[in-house]
């Protein structure tokens, strides 16, 4: 069975790495990108399964992000998971296209749930 590409679009590098590693402790192989004009180009170069994305990041933020690729009918479909460090942004993330969010710092267990459940 092939393993399932997750690409994580966060412009914190200790939080990415970590993620990375559990991750891939967990079977996924993983690919990242520090803003979004690098998610964007991954989507299309990796074909992620995929995509945990935080929102505040430089240059592109999560949510211009977001709408270039649920704009896209080759991307459109890809599966999103929000992760945020701002908690009170629920009703934010009634967008569409976003399968779940989950708030920083991350819960193992929880997170691969979510994962398992967005696939």
């Amino acid at each position: 069975m092939e393993k399932k590409k997750i690409l994580i679009v966060d412009d914190e590098p200790d939080f990415v790495l970590l993620l990375k590693k559990r991750l891939e402790a967990n079977g996924y192989d993983v690919i990242s990108a520090a803003n979004g004009d690098e998610g964007v180009k991954k989507v299309g170069t990796d074909k992620p399964n995929l995509i945990l994305l935080d929102i505040m990041m430089p240059e592109k933020d999560g949510y211009t992000m977001l709408k270039e690729l649920k704009a896209r009918e080759e991307t459109s479909s890809i599966p999103v998971i929000v992760v945020t460090a701002k908690p009170n942004m629920r009703d934010l993330f009634g967008v569409e296209g976003i399968k779940d969010y989950i708030v920083k710092p991350l819960d193992d267990e929880d997170l691969l749930l979510r994962i398992k459940r967005a696939l």
